[in-house]
C-alpha cells in the first residue's frame, strides 16, 4: 500500500502549520490511469461524488422522460445543494408534478445551509422540511425512478429495486466488486470502491457520447446537465458552483463529504477522483483546483481558484497570516 502524499499545506508565516494528506487518480477515457498520487488502491465511500451514478437509473429507465423532467431536474439529482430558494422551490415543485409529498422522502430534515433560507425559518419560529436536505434532488430522482418502476416506497433499503441498479452501475462503471458500503447521511446507501475504480467510472462519464446505448446518453444528460447549471449543483459561495463557472463548463465537478471530489473533463475524456484523508474540506477544494490547473483547465489567478489555492488566511484584524498553497506532490 502506497502512503497518502501531501496535497495541500497550510503556512502561517514562514511555518508549515497543517498538511492535508491524500490519494487522487486521473483515468483517461479506456479506463487506463494516467497519473496517481498515494495510493490509487486505496478503499474509499466517495460519498454525495457517486450522485451522477446513483442518478443513472431515473434517466436509463424511462423515468425521466416518462415524466418530461428536463436539465435543471438532472442538475438537483446529482446535487448537494445549499437549500437555497432555488432549490427548495425546484424540488417542492418537482415533488407536485410527480404527485408526492415531502412526506413520500427518506432523507430527513436539516437546516438549510442557506443563511437566507435558515433565517426565514428562524424569524418564522419553523422547523425544517426534508425539501431543504442537501440531498432532496437525489431523492426527489429517487422517488421518481420509483414510482415509475411500480416499486415499494421505502427506496434507501439496501434490496429495493432502485439501489440493486444502483450498485450493477456502480461496479461496471468502478470495475469493482463492491467491497462494502456505508449509509449516508442522507440515508442511502454508498457504495466503496477503489480510488482508481471511481476515477475510472467518472472517466466513463467524461468519454461518453449521444447515440452509444442508454447509458452512454444517460452520462451525457447528466453531464451536461449539471455543467449547464452549476447554481443547481451547489449553490453560491460553494466550490462546485465557482470553480465549474471558472471553466465555463467545460468541467464538470462534484464535491462529496470527508474531503472527496471528482472532476470529469469531457474534451480531454478524462476522470478525476481524490480522498483526502483528514476529511477537510479545505484541502480537498485546494487539491482539485491545483490538479486543474496542472492540466491547464482552470485559471490560476481566477477569483474562484485564489479563494481555495495559493488562498491567503487572514486574522480578525484583517492581517494575512499565512496561505493554503498546493502540497509538495501537486506543485
Amino acid at each position: 500500500m502506497t502512503a497518502p502524499v501531501a496535497m495541500a499545506e497550510v503556512w502561517r508565516g514562514p511555518i508549515l502549520e497543517s498538511v492535508h494528506l491524500g490519494h487522487a487518480v486521473i483515468c483517461g477515457p479506456g479506463g487506463e490511469v494516467v497519473q496517481t498520487w498515494g495510493d490509487p488502491e486505496a478503499i474509499v465511500l466517495p460519498r454525495s461524488s457517486s450522485k451522477m451514478i446513483q442518478a443513472l437509473p431515473l434517466v436509463e429507465s424511462g423515468a425521466a422522460a416518462a415524466f418530461g423532467l428536463g436539465s435543471e431536474h438532472l442538475a438537483l439529482a446529482c446535487a448537494s445543494h445549499q437549500g437555497a430558494a432555488i432549490h427548495t422551490s425546484r424540488v417542492r415543485a418537482w415533488l407536485d408534478h410527480i404527485g408526492k409529498a415531502d412526506d413520500d422522502f427518506r432523507c430527513g430534515a436539516h437546516m438549510p445551509y442557506d443563511t437566507d433560507a435558515a433565517q426565514a425559518l428562524i424569524r418564522d419560529g419553523a422547523s425544517p422540511c426534508q425539501y431543504h436536505n442537501n440531498c432532496s434532488g437525489k431523492h426527489s430522482g429517487f422517488l421518481t425512478t420509483t414510482k415509475h418502476l411500480g416499486a415499494g416506497s421505502e427506496y434507501v433499503d439496501l434490496d429495493h429495486p432502485l439501489q440493486r441498479a444502483i450498485l450493477a452501475a456502480h461496479e461496471e462503471l468502478t470495475g469493482t466488486i463492491n467491497p462494502a458500503y456505508g449509509i449516508d447521511g442522507c440515508s442511502a446507501p454508498n457504495f466503496a470502491t477503489s480510488l482508481v475504480g471511481m476515477a475510472r467510472a467518472m472517466a466513463f462519464f467524461a468519454g461518453a457520447e449521444q447515440g452509444q446505448g442508454a447509458r452512454a446518453d444517460a452520462a451525457v444528460a447528466l453531464r451536461q446537465a449539471m455543467a449547464a447549471h452549476p447554481d443547481l449543483v451547489a449553490g453560491e459561495g460553494r466550490a462546485c458552483t465557482e470553480l465549474m463557472r471558472a471553466m465555463d463548463g467545460r468541467v464538470t465537478l462534484k464535491t462529496g463529504a470527508e474531503a472527496f471530489f471528482i472532476a470529469i473533463v469531457p474534451e480531454r475524456k478524462l476522470g478525476i477522483a481524490l480522498k483526502v484523508t483528514d476529511g477537510a474540506p479545505r484541502g480537498s477544494e485546494a487539491a482539485i483546483a491545483a490538479i486543474l490547473v496542472k492540466l491547464g483547465l482552470l485559471d490560476p489567478n481566477h477569483p474562484a481558484t485564489l479563494k481555495r489555492l495559493n488562498a491567503p488566511i487572514r486574522n480578525c484584524n484583517g492581517i494575512e497570516t499565512g496561505m493554503i498553497r498546493a502540497g509538495a506532490a501537486l506543485q
